[in-house]
Parts: C-alpha cells; sequence; structure tokens
C-alpha cells in the first residue's frame, strides 16, 4: 500500500471514531435532576434551565453560589414548595442552562435573572440566594426591579471586603489550569468543608458525585474557566459600600460554623459573625438569623431552620 493509500485509509478509519467519541462523551444535561426541568430562553440568548415547584401567593426564585447548582436547594424546597411557589435556576454556565462566551460577573447574572422572571411573566418575586447567588441576588436588588418584594441571604458573598493584594491572590490561585488539575482527593474534601464540622452528609454526596461525573463531560473545559470569571466577578463589583441602599425586606442567615466566610488563609482572625452583623447593619430593613452547627451550606445543614426562618419573614408584613 503506497504512502497516499495509507494516508487516505487513516482518514476514513480515524476521523469517524473521533467523531464517535466526540458525540458518546457525556454531558451535563445527563446530570440527575430531582426535579422536572425547564427551559426558556431570554432576550439576550441566554438559556436558563429552572426547576418550577409547588404553588402559592409567595414565588420564590432560589439563586445557587459558586461552583453549586439547582439541585443544591432540594431540602429547603422540600420543606417550602407546599405553600410557596419555588423557582430553582441553573446560573447561565452551569448544570444544564445555556453555556457561552459571557462576562459571568454579577451585573449578568443579575440581568439574566430579571430578564427570566420578564419572561416567565412573573409580576411579583422573592430572591433567595446562597453565597455567589446572595451577591447575585443584592446586585439585582440594588436595581430596584418593580417585580422584587422580599430577599433571604444565605451566607451570603458581598460582606467580607477584600484588598487590592487580596484580588491579586485570588487571581493566582482560582484559575482553568488550577481547577482542571484538581485531584480527586482535594474536590472531597473541598466539600467537606462546605458543612458542619468539615464533614460532608452522606445525604449531600451527591453533590461530589456529580462534580466527578462533570469532570467527564464535554462542558467542563468551559467549567474550569468560567469559575475564575466568577470570582473576579465578586471582587470587581462589589456590593458593601452600597448595602444601605438596598430597600426591601431582607433576611440573612449565617452557619455560627462557616468554613469558607470569611477565608480563613487572608482573614484568619476574623469571625464569621462579625462579617454577618456588619453587613447586616448597613442594610435598613434586615434582620440577622445565626444558625447554630451549620457550615457555608447552611441550606444543607439547617434546612429546616432555614425553611421555618423563611415562613416567619414571609409571614411578617
Amino acid at each position: 500500500m503506497n504512502t497516499h493509500c495509507v494516508a487516505f485509509f487513516w482518514t476514513i478509519c480515524f476521523i469517524p471514531f473521533l467523531l464517535y467519541s466526540q458525540s458518546q462523551k457525556k454531558s451535563m444535561e445527563d446530570l440527575n435532576y430531582p426535579y422536572a426541568v425547564k427551559k426558556v430562553t431570554l432576550s439576550n440568548q441566554v438559556t436558563i434551565a429552572y426547576a418550577d415547584e409547588g404553588a402559592g401567593k409567595e414565588t420564590l426564585i432560589f439563586v445557587h453560589g459558586l461552583g453549586s447548582y439547582l439541585p443544591a436547594w432540594k431540602k429547603v424546597i422540600d420543606e417550602l414548595r407546599q405553600d410557596y411557589r419555588c423557582i430553582a435556576i441553573d446560573l447561565p454556565g452551569y448544570g444544564k442552562s445555556g453555556k457561552g462566551d459571557w462576562t459571568y460577573d454579577m451585573a449578568f447574572f443579575a440581568d439574566c435573572i430579571d430578564g427570566l422572571v420578564k419572561k416567565l411573566k412573573i409580576r411579583k418575586a422573592s430572591l433567595v440566594g446562597h453565597s455567589m447567588g446572595g451577591q447575585i441576588s443584592m446586585t439585582l436588588a440594588l436595581r430596584q426591579p418593580k417585580w422584587l418584594q422580599k430577599m433571604v441571604l444565605l451566607a451570603p458573598a458581598g460582606f467580607e471586603t477584600f484588598t487590592e493584594q487580596d484580588r491579586t491572590w485570588f487571581g493566582q490561585y482560582v484559575s482553568a489550569p488550577i481547577l482542571k488539575a484538581t485531584p480527586t482527593e482535594q474536590i472531597e474534601r473541598n466539600f467537606h468543608v462546605n458543612f458542619f464540622g468539615a464533614k460532608m452528609p452522606d445525604d449531600a454526596r451527591f453533590m461530589y458525585e456529580d462534580r466527578l461525573f462533570m469532570r467527564e463531560t464535554r462542558e467542563y473545559d468551559h467549567y474550569c474557566g468560567m469559575i475564575p470569571k466568577c470570582v473576579q466577578g465578586m471582587l470587581q463589583q462589589p456590593v458593601y459600600e452600597r448595602l444601605g441602599e438596598i430597600t426591601k425586606p431582607t433576611l440573612i442567615l449565617y452557619g455560627n460554623d462557616d468554613l469558607l466566610i470569611p477565608n480563613r488563609i487572608l482573614h484568619p482572625t476574623l469571625k464569621v459573625a462579625t462579617v454577618a452583623q456588619s453587613g447586616q447593619q448597613r442594610i435598613p430593613h434586615s434582620q440577622l438569623v445565626m444558625v447554630p452547627q451549620c457550615g457555608h451550606f447552611v441550606l444543607w445543614d439547617g434546612a429546616k431552620t432555614v425553611a421555618a426562618s423563611i415562613r416567619t419573614f414571609f409571614s411578617t408584613k
């Protein structure tokens, strides 16, 4: 067989194999969610995946945190959906929502949530945001959309402040190559530290297993490139100095034993209660609940307390 024939042979055999391999690669669409997922495409061409559970006079929109996704709200939604309409979203770039070359900063996410509310023709709704989702919620509240009634912030980012030196540190240690190279053991440790006593509960282990699954998907490179943009978005679009402009009634909950806020490397002597009180005191119509025996994932460790606090909050005029 001459050289041209060999090249032709490998072309017709290898390229179809390559295409088949790519088509068989896993997708984040294959993640197993606890609720039926709906999708809507916004005017900016961003597709949002969301779950719409329950019914009631109040509509709650649940906004997850950095590196998280819609299923993280399961325990809270299961507590509330008997009496509230609960809409939990995958933020753009996460889970089953659309992926694109977007900024992934707080303003971008806030615009998308505002667009979703208008697309679904929801007249009145309240935001429930965890961690980065809390900062996104505050960013949106500062724009004073007519549909926003109240706001619930669970261990929100945005109360802890960072210097320019701190921002440089984040830029060095949160990058796409570092995220992609993170070993399995470290990923597991990263999950543990979110929970009370730095121990991931058995019923939360699916989040870790889903992250391992995500590493095998064709969207994982995009995911690793997106996370640093989200971190920089939080740092470059702070809300702390503008908290006094938030006019909507706000409920704030932190776990007493949060190991992620404040940042233990940059602010080793700062206490979680200090951060929580500092932010709460700036928001005019706000109240703070410190939840005992709860870590950063207060929506999981303290789901019943979170749900009960939300019920009380919405029953108060």
